[in-house]
């Protein structure tokens, strides 16, 4: 009979292996998106929420690469290949230019935006939220750099909208 350490080892190792596939299905180009929410027992009275998700964006003109978007609090490491469920989870982003703008939307249930605090520094914007056992941390690389004065923002029902001109 296997442990509920063996059981929680096999789990992560087995979305270790699923991270992996993502990465091959993100270089053949092939359009996906999936997302879960799953409970893992420790050893202790607790259990871990693990949340795993991505998204493949596909660009309007052939020349655009697809990408693929990952977010959650299930990471694996690039060296070690060893799985963690993390306390901070990444939020499903997406950055759309606009003709006279861009805008950054992300997707973070449960934080109103008084929750929600933003960096801006040239052409990287960080987004850190916490609101109880929500917590949502994400760094994103915009297409160019912005003055943090042309940022306006909002916030509804756990969705973020980011406008920045320029």
């Amino acid at each position: 009979m296997m442990s509920k350490k063996g059981n929680v080892e096999g789990m992560l190792r087995g979305l270790g292996d699923l991270v992996g596939k993502l990465s091959e299905l993100a270089e053949k180009g092939e359009s996906l998106k999936k997302t879960g929410l799953f409970d893992i027992d420790t050893n202790g009275p607790n259990k871990a929420k693990a949340v795993y998700g991505f998204s493949m964006k596909m660009g309007l003109n052939e020349d655009q690469e697809p990408t693929m978007e990952s977010f959650g609090n299930v990471h694996r490491d690039e060296v070690t290949g060893e799985t963690t469920v993390q306390e901070v989870s990444e939020p499903l982003i997406d950055v759309i230019e606009e003709a006279d703008h861009i805008l950054v939307l992300a997707e973070m249930p449960g934080v109103a935006d008084e929750d929600i605090h933003l960096d801006l520094k040239g052409d990287v914007l960080v987004l850190h939220a916490e609101k109880g056992s929500k917590k949502y941390h994400k760094e994103v690389l915009l297409p160019r750099s912005f003055d943090d004065k042309t940022l306006e923002r909002s916030c509804h029902n756990g969705i973020l909208e980011i406008k920045l001109k320029g």
